[in-house]
């Protein structure tokens, strides 16, 4: 009788893997700001259901790169790929289906760990401050990007996204520090920004992508006037209606002309996005090499 070979790892499925859809493991970004929705593209087309979760304490302004506007039923279409809101762990199973589509939710970490083992966490935060998370052990895959995180510490791996190293994974080590001031655009730093003294309701008329000088009002928080600090086109803006923190970036200008860029993904944030893909490979093959495969033979 002809021999019939069972393999299987040792490596247990998740609700997903059983599910038989086209997208069968699942892929949590922490995050919905830009580099969190590169990373969610990338992951998509890597054949992964992929999850974007908010963070309640990170305002969004670059939201034409992004998902975050998927909470509001009115997310932006990325390369191609949408996004949907979902308000229960369970809606995951239809988004999974799509091959097109990722989901964006105000879940927690914790809530969408009942639906088994992951099969890949992904930081994309961005943290600039405070105690880090330790994400090692909560899926096969664990990923950190920026500031804080240590590969084979408090991830598996590590992404750096600096510019000048944005797309650098590090197997082993800690990742650079926060730089003192942002990076540069059309050779424009902090001076593109407006942050918030204060916590305040934000509200404006305007949306990205419109073209503003400097001085000119582009809106009021808790009814204080806030005007663009350069001429340019607005790159980001908060969601008007939005409660904001004090010490968070509210208004970006893009002063580059006809250069400015305020939609899809950059070239920082789709290195940050090829290299986690990347990361994700080499733990799996890690890990393919180091679990051990039992054998069934019938005779």
């Amino acid at each position: 009788m002809e021999k019939v070979r069972i393999e299987h790892t040792a490596q247990g499925r998740s609700g997903f893997e059983g599910a038989g859809l086209s997208k069968s493991r699942l892929a949590v970004v922490l995050g919905t700001n830009e580099i969190a929705s590169a990373v969610a593209v990338f992951l998509s087309r890597a054949g992964r259901a992929v999850a974007l979760t908010h963070d309640p304490l990170a305002p969004v302004i670059r939201r034409r790169m992004a998902f975050h506007d998927a909470l509001y039923d009115d997310g932006p279409l990325i390369e191609a790929i949408a996004a949907a809101r979902i308000e229960s762990a369970s809606e995951l199973f239809d988004i999974a289906s799509c091959e097109d589509r990722v989901a964006v939710t105000t879940l927690g970490l914790t809530e969408l760990l009942v639906l088994g083992p992951l099969d890949v966490i992904v930081d994309a935060r961005m943290h600039k401050r405070g105690v880090m998370p330790r994400l090692r052990g909560l899926a096969r895959v664990t990923i950190g990007l920026g500031p804080g995180f240590t590969a084979r510490g408090n991830c598996d791996i590590a992404v750096e996204t600096r510019p000048g190293r944005a797309g650098v994974v590090l197997r082993e080590g800690t990742t650079e520090p926060q730089g003192p001031s942002p990076s540069l655009l059309g050779g424009v730093g902090a001076e593109r920004f407006v942050y918030t003294e204060a916590a305040g309701r934000w509200r404006t008329a305007l949306d990205i992508g419109a073209r503003v000088f400097k001085g000119v009002v582009v809106g009021h928080l808790d009814g204080a006037p806030v005007a663009a600090p350069i001429d340019g086109m607005l790159r980001g803006l908060a969601r008007d209606g939005a409660e904001m923190p004090a010490g968070v970036k509210l208004v970006e200008v893009d002063p580059r002309g006809r250069a400015a860029r305020c939609a899809g993904i950059d070239d920082r944030a789709r290195a940050i996005a090829e290299a986690t893909v990347r990361a994700v490979m080499f733990c799996e093959s890690e890990r393919m090499l180091r679990e051990p495969r039992l054998s069934l033979f019938i005779d």
